[in-house]
């Protein structure tokens, strides 16, 4: 049954390549990155086999190996998304036991370019121990154990971002807490280096680190062989089965995962409420600016799509807070990242509308109605967001004289924003997730050329909010009052202005273009 999945998934890859040149050339590009990470990762291995001091090799090896086994989690989900070419919901219709199925992810993930590639350098890993012939022998069930892990560990955090017993609500939870995670690892991982170089000799700081990662699931695998060399069987013995127990630990969380999420019958995500009740639609305005306000805001207050923009932006200040402290220059102007964040959520708003936006072709609304209403949906919840932090970091770091150039440039690039968005939006739709995927899934349908769109949109608000900017930085730096109350005076002012004329222009730009969007977006394939 494995042969036969894997000539299916090896026969769909070769007709999609086939088909699609730019998918082949991708491919291409992954082959040859995968060479030249094996390498430099091959030669440095053979210098470390020529070293007569173990400590050096021993630490290499296990630092190494747990950073594969974290670059195997956090990697798929953040770079490429989750290959769902063969995955556990396809193969879910099939007479096969949730034992098979994992089978066969796990013989898919060996299989791929970076399983190959992972095998490959964990196999080069044995010229570390040539010299000592029982290290060697001990490394093989070591190294199939590593790469095993790093599979299942990478199936598994799969299995979580994208499902939890088919409850949409557990999907979302674990993707935007997964998504925090990797928004934090960066920083931390940045914050760890800084202190062990602050620390004194940072090969022995490494060494120190490297003994701790020898006794968790990360390093235990790796640190075997060392231990077989320099002639510790007990401790090698323990930290054998301590990777053999966290193989057979996320195997049967894997499993657990694997079988709410084909096997439970999907939960109820819909909630019962009483007769009349309207929600924000009884109490914003009657009329095509007041529908569209609330259920804009309805979404940005329920849908996961807008709640992560939510969720993302206030993580700003704490992440320039960890790496250059309070005082810095990057706190102070955390606010202005915020609005940089919530200026453009909005520019293919449409996209997130789905089929669903025939509706609003087919009630009547005017294109300009159409954007005011929601622009006034966003900043409902932008503005106020962008004030309160930059408020309490104007506290907390204790520079209160800037706050209205903080203010300024930041309320000037959030309201540029929602200016050059009520236009882009009338014009771009893409293929997005779908509600309750998984912010890491692969959608499809995008384009190399969809995402290059982000960049002109953020292009067009920086140079619009430029005089905002401008002022706002002069403010921060010199620290005069007056030119913080002009930066704040240009801000909200050419910020308006730039709103008012975007909705203008958005607003004829949508009636004419309505039609061809709702074509376009019935034309996305769907995931």
């Amino acid at each position: 049954m494995v042969a036969t999945v894997l000539r299916l998934r090896y026969r769909i890859l070769g007709n999609t390549l086939a088909r699609r040149p730019w998918q082949l050339v991708g491919f291409c590009f992954g082959i040859i990155w995968a060479l030249g990470i094996l390498a430099p990762v091959v030669s440095v291995l053979i210098g470390l086999s020529r070293l007569d001091d173990l400590a050096p090799v021993r630490a290499v090896a296990i630092l190494g190996g747990s950073a594969l086994l974290l670059g195997w989690i956090v990697g798929p989900l953040l770079i490429a998304g989750v290959d769902t070419t063969v995955d556990a919901t396809k193969l879910a219709t099939f007479p096969l036991t949730t034992r098979q199925v994992m089978t066969i992810l796990t013989a898919t993930g060996l299989t791929g370019i970076p399983g190959i590639a992972t095998s490959i350098a964990a196999l080069a890993t044995l010229l570390l121990w040539v010299r000592s012939p029982l290290a060697t022998l001990v490394a093989v069930p070591c190294i199939a154990l590593a790469v095993l892990t790093c599979v299942i560990a990478s199936r598994l955090a799969s299995a979580l971002s994208t499902g939890l017993g088919g409850n949409r609500r557990g999907r979302e939870l674990v993707g935007t807490i997964v998504l925090v995670a990797v928004i934090f690892a960066g920083p931390l991982a940045t914050g760890a280096v800084a202190a062990l170089s602050n620390a004194g000799d940072v090969g022995a700081q490494f060494g120190h680190a490297s003994v701790v990662l020898g006794w968790t699931p990360f390093g235990a695998a790796w640190a075997v062989p060392g231990d077989v060399a320099a002639g510790s069987y007990v401790t090698a013995a323990l930290k054998f089965v301590i990777a053999a127990a966290t193989v057979a630990v996320l195997w049967a969380a894997w499993h657990a995962a694997l079988t709410r999420a084909t096997v439970s019958p999907p939960r109820q995500t819909t909630r019962s409420v009483r007769p009349g009740r309207l929600g924000l639609f009884g109490v914003m305005p009657t009329g095509g600016v007041g529908a569209t306000w609330a259920r804009s805001l309805t979404g940005w207050l329920r849908d996961p799509r807008y709640l992560r923009q939510l969720i993302v932006a206030p993580l700003f200040p704490i992440l320039f807070a960890f790496t250059g402290g309070v005082d810095g220059f990057m706190f102070a102007a955390s606010p202005i990242f915020v609005a940089f964040v919530l200026c453009i959520a909005g520019y293919s708003d449409i996209s997130y509308d789905g089929t669903a936006f025939a509706s609003v072709l087919s009630s009547g609304i005017r294109g300009r109605q159409d954007r005011w209403g929601r622009i006034l949906g966003a900043a409902c919840v932008g503005v106020p967001l962008t004030i309160a932090i930059a408020v309490i970091t104007a506290m907390i770091g204790g520079h209160a004289s800037t706050l209205p150039a903080i203010l300024g440039a930041a309320l000037g690039l959030l309201l540029a924003g929602y200016g050059v968005t009520a236009v882009s939006s009338a014009l771009i739709v893409t293929p997005v997730a779908a509600p309750g995927d998984s912010p890491f899934k692969t959608v499809p349908g995008q384009t190399f050329v969809s995402g290059l769109l982000v960049f002109v949109v953020l292009g067009a608000c920086g140079l619009l909010a430029a005089p905002a900017l401008i002022v706002g930085i002069m403010g921060m730096v010199g620290g005069d009052p007056a030119v913080g109350v002009a930066a704040l005076a240009v801000g909200v002012l050419g910020g308006a202005v730039v709103t008012v004329a975007g909705v203008l222009i958005g607003g004829r730009t949508l009636e004419r273009t309505a039609p061809d969007l709702l074509q376009r977006i019935k034309a996305f394939p769907v995931g």
